[in-house]
């Protein structure tokens, strides 16, 4: 016999979450969330996932909703698991995916009383939330209509915003009290807003007066429409269109390796390349030089595209035009001519150029990160989702061809934390295998990403263990510090492998330390098993910063 909460709020959640089709929701373990656990998994159509440690928790549930691309709703006990939530909320917050956060709490008149686990949890998200909600108690009057109102709009905001919504729920003792059988909730008129796009007359005038369009692409999902739109644009040299690793698009016309081809610009350069119309669609870019660039080039008209964000990015924005990317290219290309520009052709040279620098250079490195990011971009199935760490990590992945596979990066904030539990969310509800490509720093950083019952034996890890944060051997600015200082407190140097941490966690574990060994490896990393894999790529010693600087050098 099934028990239920007999809690209304929670049983007017769950059937509003039912409504709008919300049914994937990851758990971790309290007593103050205990009813909303015990509701959630004894309801058919919700699949519940139990996970401990609620950092790992909400990267999980991240990756699940990025996965799926729509909400994952998760919940927690009060008090300090609450603000556990924190990283992956503001990460979920700047790449607009869709979590639903249900925070379970003491009731408003605990807080500050010293009470246990009870602490301000109300509007606690508000600086990185696109609503803040907070039930009431069951007890206060009015208490269901008003509760039914709050919970439709927050998970309404948490589609039409495609980011974190926040609804915190006081709930009175006793909290086991259970019922066998549910009351009837009414049908839900959904009022989710949908918006409409006319593009102005004076876009098509820019457009058909610029010489130099430039089509600025940065973290996105793959999109086969907006790949066509795109490909139509520049099969008559009409635009250059530049795009990064996890901008997830693929055409030959594309110039998809930025830094390849504007690591050594001069101001002259800036100049010589720079845009009179750009055009930015996504997110964040890895890039700092092309932001650099840009800076610089300062073009005459910069439109944005994207229904949420408008950032200034390049102090040159003059067109906020808040509307899917895809909507906006179906109207622009019914009335703009598509012919070529020579400022297509001046790109295409430079590019032949540093192209055939790359694979000059490929041919003269020894083991070393760099390698290994050369061999793993040539032996990854196709049929791969490949997640990618911060920090070097995603910069390695910009500067290699990975085909057409599909490529996520936690670029909302860029920070190290939650990259593991975000691939491991995304494997758990993709049909495709996936790979993690993960720096040592970031790997043992969020070990709790592989305490998790669900992950699925096609998942595989790859680890570049160079003994340290490598990326501030590379980036200008901490080799000014006192070697020591710069090796202990920036670098954090160690001697850490993840052996152990694969066996606790039933992982398959392989290492190795020179290319003939990883050669062979490679061959059969990816072929079926009963486990999830690891394979630690032991660069220690390596100089791998090193050989990077001389790769940009060998570009000039």
């Amino acid at each position: 016999m099934k028990k239920y909460s007999s809690k209304r709020s929670i049983q007017i959640l769950a059937h509003l979450l039912q409504q709008y089709g919300i049914a994937d929701i990851v758990i971790s373990p309290g007593s103050r969330n205990a009813p909303l656990a015990i509701h959630f998994s004894e309801v058919d159509s919700f699949n519940c996932y139990s996970i401990v440690d609620e950092r790992s928790a909400a990267f999980v549930a991240m990756g699940m909703a990025k996965s799926e691309k729509k909400p994952v709703a998760i919940t927690c006990t009060s008090g300090s698991a609450v603000v556990n939530y924190y990283p992956a909320v503001t990460e979920a917050f700047y790449q607009n995916i869709p979590l639903l956060v249900l925070t379970a709490d003491r009731p408003t008149d605990f807080v500050d009383i010293f009470d246990g686990q009870t602490i301000r949890q109300k509007d606690v998200f508000h600086q990185h939330s696109y609503g803040d909600f907070q039930l009431l108690e069951d007890s206060k009057e009015n208490a269901e209509d008003i509760n039914f109102d709050i919970i439709k709009k927050a998970i309404e905001i948490c589609f039409e915003k495609q980011g974190p919504v926040h609804i915190n729920i006081p709930l009175e003792e006793p909290l086991y009290e259970l019922v066998s059988e549910l009351p009837t909730f009414p049908t839900v008129e959904k009022t989710i807003k949908h918006k409409d796009y006319e593009i102005p007359s004076n876009l098509i005038a820019e457009w058909h007066t610029s010489q130099r369009i430039m089509l600025l692409v940065g973290t996105r999902d793959y999109s086969p429409e907006l790949e066509n739109q795109l490909t139509q644009l520049v099969k008559n040299h009409s635009v250059v269109v530049l795009s990064e690793a996890n901008s997830n698009l693929y055409h030959e016309k594309f110039f998809r390796h930025i830094d390849r081809y504007i690591f050594n610009f001069t101001e002259e350069d800036y100049k010589t390349y720079a845009p009179d119309l750009l055009i930015t669609v996504g997110q964040n870019v890895v890039s700092k030089k092309v932001k650099q660039f840009l800076r610089s080039a300062r073009p005459k008209q910069h439109w944005h595209l994207d229904e949420v964000w408008q950032p200034d990015t390049y102090f040159s924005l003059t067109e906020k035009i808040e509307v899917k990317p895809e909507v906006f290219f179906s109207k622009l290309l019914k009335f703009i001519n598509l012919e070529p520009r020579p400022y297509f052709n001046l790109w295409d040279v430079l590019r032949d150029k540093k192209d055939a620098k790359h694979e000059q250079f490929l041919n003269t490195i020894e083991f070393s990160d760099f390698y290994f990011f050369n061999k793993a971009s040539q032996t990854v199935p196709e049929n791969y989702n490949i997640h990618f760490s911060n920090s070097s990590g995603i910069r390695y992945a910009q500067l290699f061809d990975f085909g057409k596979r599909k490529m996520y990066c936690n670029r909302g904030t860029s920070g190290i934390d939650g990259s593991t539990s975000t691939a491991m969310g995304f494997a758990i509800k993709n049909e495709n295998p996936t790979l993690l490509i993960t720096g040592d720093l970031s790997f043992f950083y969020d070990i709790n990403g592989l305490w998790n019952q669900y992950i699925p034996p096609f998942v595989r890890i790859m680890i570049f263990n160079n003994g340290e944060g490598n990326i501030f051997k590379i980036i200008p600015g901490p080799g000014n510090a006192n070697p020591n200082t710069l090796d202990e407190f920036i670098a954090t140097k160690h001697r850490k492998n993840a052996e152990s941490l694969a066996k606790h966690f039933g992982f398959s574990y392989i290492r190795v330390e020179d290319e003939l060994t990883l050669d062979r490896v490679l061959e059969n990393f990816f072929k079926p098993d009963a486990q999830p894999k690891i394979l630690e790529v032991n660069t220690h010693g390596k100089n791998s910063a090193d050989v990077l600087k001389s790769y940009f050098e060998f570009m000039k």
